[in-house]
């Protein structure tokens, strides 16, 4: 039977070898940072020192949620009936979905949504992310990344556009992101911040 072999540009094995994205990974070992490792397996090149780091803070952001959230709360139940941890972890995990800690690539489609769409209209992001919001309205579509049952002005949010600033890649999406958040509070007559979920995706976007 002959040999079978996968081709992959992001890892390469060998005997005595690892190699992600062209670097040998006993190389990068101490050297940099998960996050910035994170980045050169999805992107193919190392990231700027300042976007590592930002990288970096955005997986630092995610790291505690409390424990009332329904993943917490389902590793906790799962882990009181004296299952091991890996299981009550995999329980946690299972409970992620579009309504639970996985609002951030729904916020990235809207996102990338409404720059598409400014760029098109050649109007500003306010006009676009209005426009919009009135067209989500009429269709009954709930926008994520916005508002939070603690939060009134998530720190974690505000953090990360900062470094976001520092690292030079604020740009359009994050811009989208404050215009949106603008013309849902017109729209809905109350604020709803945007909580680490919006953040992130507008960081991703960018």
């Amino acid at each position: 039977m002959a040999e079978q072999t996968w081709s992959t540009a992001i890892t390469k094995i060998e005997p005595n070898m690892v190699a992600v994205r062209g670097y040998c990974i006993d190389e990068l070992m101490g050297r940099i940072s998960f996050g910035e490792m994170v980045y050169l397996v999805l992107k193919g090149e190392m990231p700027t020192p300042e976007v590592g780091r930002l990288m970096d803070a955005i997986l630092v952001s995610s790291v505690d949620h409390g424990a009332t959230p329904p993943s917490a709360l389902a590793a906790r139940t799962i882990a009181s009936g004296g299952a091991p941890m890996t299981t009550a972890i995999a329980g946690g995990i299972m409970t992620i979905n579009r309504h639970h800690g996985g609002a951030i690539e729904g916020c990235m489609r809207v996102l990338t949504e409404l720059v598409a769409y400014q760029q098109e209209q050649g109007c500003e992001a306010l006009t676009a992310a209005r426009e919009k919001m009135a067209e989500f309205r009429a269709k009954k579509i709930r926008v994520p990344g916005y508002g939070h049952r603690v939060h009134t002005d998530d720190p974690r949010t505000r953090r990360l556009f900062a470094l976001a600033d520092e690292a030079g890649v604020a740009g359009a999406y994050i811009g989208m992101a404050h215009a949106l958040g603008q013309a849902m509070k017109e729209s809905l007559g109350r604020e709803l911040p945007m909580n680490v979920d919006g953040g992130i995706a507008a960081v991703l976007c960018e």
